[in-house]
């Protein structure tokens, strides 16, 4: 009998050991700089995300170096499942409203399921409500734009995880030497030095034929690389940036960062969020 006992309980630690062990946190935050990350919101948390970016260090002292001229967004998540959370904001640029869903379906395991990724899909949507003083009278449907990212990420470690997110990008209604649809590829990398202290760094490689040069009716458009320094408290996440994209979504920073690292055009910024316990209990 003792003989059994011990091979059942030998056998149990076998499949203990044999148990799906998932890869939490693969990010610090949903946002990494300006992009999502893989993460969602846990059920019943809801996130309040004030982002703010300031003009330019080229701007020079008159301007504080960018400090007198600010773009703001501020917005709501919610996690309504574990894996699915549904956001809404408001930017100051070209006073534009945005939407977004994000829906994790695949999580980075080993044991008895090995998935070597964490992957989520990301929709967004923006409705620029910016008013024209041209005479031209547009309708909502023009002033809309799309985007749609796959967000793969993988957690190498507790210090260093990493990110590609392949893009789509849909503007209704653009000038005549810019495209409609555009693709883009991003990658983003973090590294946690300290418990609550990580580094990120997060580029979008649009391809420059998509973006206008200047030679037209646009301006000249780059592409965004953006680095960042996260302090997560117990209850706030406080993220300061630097970047040459001043938009805070996707289509803008994708497809109009107006502004050059080698010349200077360089945003400072932050984000701070906190969250709130609507349902169920947070363990944040």
């Amino acid at each position: 009998m003792k003989h059994l006992l011990y091979s059942l309980l030998f056998c149990w630690s076998l499949t203990s050991l044999a148990q799906t062990q998932y890869a939490y946190q693969t990010f610090d935050d949903t946002r990494i700089v300006n992009g999502h990350s893989v993460e969602t919101n846990m059920e019943g948390i809801l996130t309040f995300i004030i982002s703010h970016r300031f003009g330019t260090l080229n701007d020079g002292a008159y301007n504080m170096w960018g400090l007198d001229n600010a773009s703001m967004r501020m917005g709501l998540d919610y996690g309504l499942t574990q894996n699915l959370t549904l956001g809404i904001g408001r930017s100051t640029n070209q006073k534009t409203i945005d939407g977004y869903f994000k829906y994790k379906f695949l999580a980075q395991s080993t044991g008895d399921r090995n998935i070597p990724i964490t992957a989520s899909l990301l929709g967004t949507a923006a409705w620029k409500t910016l008013k024209r003083f041209d005479g031209v009278d547009l309708v909502w449907r023009q002033k809309m734009s799309y985007t749609t990212q796959l967000l793969l990420a993988r957690k190498f470690g507790p210090r260093l995880s990493a990110q590609l997110m392949p893009t789509y990008l849909h503007r209704n209604l653009v000038q005549d030497d810019e495209k409609n649809d555009i693709l883009s590829i991003g990658v983003a990398g973090q590294y946690r030095p300290l418990k609550n202290w990580s580094l990120s760094v997060e580029y979008y490689a649009t391809p420059t034929d998509q973006l206008p040069d200047g030679s037209g009716p646009s301006i000249a458009y780059f592409q965004s690389l953006s680095f960042g320094v996260q302090i997560d408290t117990k209850g706030h996440v406080f993220q300061l940036h630097l970047s040459n994209s001043r938009g805070m979504i996707e289509k803008f920073f994708i497809a109009e960062t107006a502004d050059n690292w080698l010349d200077g055009g360089i945003h400072f910024g932050f984000n701070i969020t906190r969250d709130f316990t609507v349902k169920g209990r947070n363990i944040r």
